[in-house]
């Protein structure tokens, strides 16, 4: 048994980040484990390879919601990853803070120091944009965030089109002074490799002496003496170990696994620990709650003109694209789908966008069995016009099954689950096909493909993205942050109410969900909170 000051229990966007930051003074000592393996492979590393990762049991835990009845009954799939960087080295790569009324809304809701206000000046120091310093843009950080403004296929020029025809305004920088408008987005790559939390944060901090990183170490409990965390138990080549914390165990393991470590250490809801054998530490029904997720749909169309998919269908396309990777680190597999996208609002009245956009100049309505088909796209010219909601009300849940650390667990994610999230899918869905009926898009347009011109009544429209959406893969909220424990799981400091000597860090902890891709405030958060956790050991 070893004793360290900090046990840090996952390297995802946001452990990674806590680890590079609670080491660098060199004054404290340091454990992160982590489930998963190595990050260090070829599909990790290149940005688009994430298509082979999407279903890959060797940096995904693959897990599986509940069938869902806003989802037509379908048990849709939940990549998370299991790896260092966790899903930060597996997703989409979009670089997205959120809208500045998500964080004030945080401070309002009794979490100071999370305003807007308070969190721009961590994104700046994070970040290393490549399109330069501003008011909202901060370079020299460890993050370096890639411009793709000239580098974006060339369809999706008429798509900014059709968005500006359509009433956006053209949005040069969705993380600037507005959010509203259609625009390419910037994505975390550097030199054309995925810059995950692992590559830009752990990586680096595993060259001190004061950090130790174990893999393939699977947390099976938090150990308390008391009320206080003192250590967690884990098991590492088949073999159970006990690592002790003399200041502070950090659960920095993501919205699924971080409630589900609480939770199998008896702190949760105490009648379901209770009913599967689990000693209670502190009763607390909020941990696995107000699940949070953001739910998308694409609509599809065959095109005029070739689309990545003359591109990277076939042999000699994959060929000439992995040559141009290899030798350039540069063209298609460099970049991420989602080429461009913005947002909107479904009733001008709203405060903010409630709407997210994605443009993906390829489809993939054929599917192929054992990976996501970024890779393997349609055999005809084809393109998608995506989006997902931003702040839906539907609220789920995520609990454990069992006492063994190793049984998944299960996951309610009850979309479309209120009136609200309906209407304003409906009319996200009318306003895509708006969009592809501008000219720069209707030009180019040969035929939507799904859901196809039959769909039009609302219910069939509704029928049809109850169907065909899923999960994007922004869960959040199930150890939600608030200053009264009848409603939440830690304090605005991070600490877990009704114990001590533990705290969360990860996306589990947002109050709400935020308009946009999570990644960026994940690694905000884990530079946040890392911070809080210096300044009490003041």
């Amino acid at each position: 048994m070893r004793t360290y000051d900090f046990i840090i229990v996952g390297s995802g966007s946001a452990g990674s980040v806590v680890a590079d930051r609670l080491t660098a003074s060199g004054r404290h000592s340091v454990l992160v484990l982590e489930a998963g393996g190595s990050d260090m492979r070829f599909y990790v590393q290149m940005p688009l390879g994430y298509g082979k990762t999407f279903y890959d049991p060797a940096v995904n835990w693959n897990y599986r919601a509940e069938p869902d009845p806003g989802l037509a009954g379908n048990a849709d799939h939940w990549p998370r990853g299991r790896v260092l960087g966790g899903s930060s080295s597996i997703n989409a790569m979009v670089w997205i803070r959120g809208h500045a009324a998500d964080y004030d809304s945080w401070a309002a809701e009794g979490n100071p120091g999370w305003s807007y206000a308070d969190v721009l000046p961590v994104f700046k120091a994070m970040e290393d944009n490549e399109a330069g310093a501003d008011q909202w843009r901060g370079v020299g950080g460890p993050m370096h965030i890639t411009d793709c403004r000239t580098v974006t296929h060339p369809l999706t020029y008429r798509y900014l089109e059709a968005g500006q025809q359509a009433g956006l305004p053209l949005n040069p920088d969705f993380n600037g002074a507005a959010q509203d408008g259609v625009g390419v987005y910037q994505i975390n790559t550097r030199n054309g490799r995925r810059l995950s939390a692992a590559r830009a944060f752990l990586r680096p901090a595993m060259k001190r002496e004061n950090l130790t990183v174990e893999m393939n170490a699977l947390a099976t409990r938090i150990l308390f003496e008391g009320r206080r965390a003192v250590g967690v138990e884990y098991e590492r080549n088949g073999r159970k170990h006990v690592a002790r914390a003399g200041r502070e165990v950090i659960v920095s393991a993501g919205s699924v696994n971080s409630p589900q470590l609480l939770q199998l250490s008896g702190v949760g809801p105490g009648n379901h620990l209770g009913g599967l054998g689990i000693e209670v530490v502190h009763a607390n029904e909020n941990v696995g709650r107000n699940l949070q997720d953001h739910v998308g749909i694409n609509y599809t169309y065959k095109g005029r003109l070739p689309t990545l998919n003359q591109t990277l269908r076939p042999w000699w396309g994959k060929m000439l694209v992995g040559m141009r990777y290899l030798l350039t680190r540069g063209g298609p597999l460099s970049l991420s789908m989602n080429n461009a996208g913005g947002f909107f609002r479904t009733d001008p009245a709203l405060e903010r966008p409630n709407m997210q956009l994605y443009f993906q100049a390829f489809s993939t309505v054929i599917p192929k069995t054992g990976e996501r088909p970024i890779l393997t796209p349609d055999p005809w010219p084809g393109f998608s016009i995506g989006l997902s909601n931003c702040r839906p009300s539907s609220r789920g849940e995520i609990m454990i099954r069992t006492a063994d650390p190793r049984d998944y667990p299960k996951i309610t994610a009850n979309a479309y689950s209120t009136d609200t999230d309906v209407a304003e899918m409906l009319a996200a869905v009318k306003f895509v096909r708006t969009i592809a009926a501008q000219p720069a898009m209707a030009d180019v347009i040969l035929e939507e493909i799904l859901p196809g011109p039959k769909v039009q009544s609302d219910a069939d429209l509704i029928a049809d993205f109850r169907k065909r959406s899923g999960t994007v893969y922004h869960p959040v909220s199930t150890c939600r942050m608030g200053p009264d424990p009848a409603q939440s799981v830690v304090d605005s400091r991070l600490r877990v109410h009704g114990v001590e000597g533990l705290r969360v860090i990860d996306a589990s902890i947002f109050p709400e969900n935020i308009s946009g891709n999570t990644n960026a405030p994940s690694i905000m958060t884990g530079w946040k909170g890392a911070d809080l956790v210096l300044e009490d050991q003041r």
